[in-house]
Order: C-alpha cells, then structure tokens, then sequence
C-alpha cells in the first residue's frame, strides 16, 4: 500500500526542531520516531498516532478516529486519522503534539 507522501512531508516539516527524531519506512508508509519510541506514522492517505490506551479509548468512534488496524490486529493505544481531521498544520501539530506527550512519558529505550 502507498502512503501518501504530501502528510509525511507535512510532519517532516512540523517536527523538524523536535530532539531525538528519526524517520523510517514501515507498515508499508512510513513512522516517525522520538527517542527510539515511535509516535506516529502514515498509512496510505491516514495518519497514525501513538497516544496510549487511555487517549485513544477516549477518541474512538469521534469522527475521522479509528483503530490503527492494518494487519487485522488492532494495535492498542494507537489511532488512525483521516485527513478531514488534520487540514490545516495548526492541526496536525495539535495532533503531533498529542503523540510526543504520550512517548515522552515512555521509559528511555536503551
């Protein structure tokens, strides 16, 4: 599956201050990592985030939110966004920003 280019290009751009970041190809997209804990990604044309289970509990079934669900495992803690919710880069850094809340309170990986 192709990942849409023009979303990653948008967080390459929004986290590029951002510490610690690395980009991979993965899941047939692409992931972004911080720290070495990966808090979001994109798949085809939907953007994937690391929230943890209480955060993405919350926002399932809120409009453009669903299981990050690509295998037929739904992946706990984690949300796919349809574009719809992030328009605007106002909006996807709100949504980043979620992210990098939720790695941060992670353990430093070795």
């Amino acid at each position: 599956m192709a990942y849409n280019e023009d979303i990653d290009h948008r967080i390459v751009s929004l986290v590029a201050d951002w510490r610690g970041v690395e980009r991979r190809k993965m899941f047939g997209g692409t992931c972004h990592l911080l720290g070495g804990h990966m808090f979001c990604g994109v798949s085809g044309d939907r953007l994937i985030l690391r929230l943890g289970e209480a955060r993405a509990s919350e926002l399932h079934g809120t409009e453009h939110i669903r299981e990050f669900d690509i295998t037929g495992r739904p992946m706990k803690g984690w949300v796919m966004v349809d574009q719809e919710a992030f328009r605007s880069d106002r909006e996807l850094a709100r949504w980043l920003a979620l992210a990098k809340d939720f790695v941060i309170s992670l353990p430093a990986k070795k």
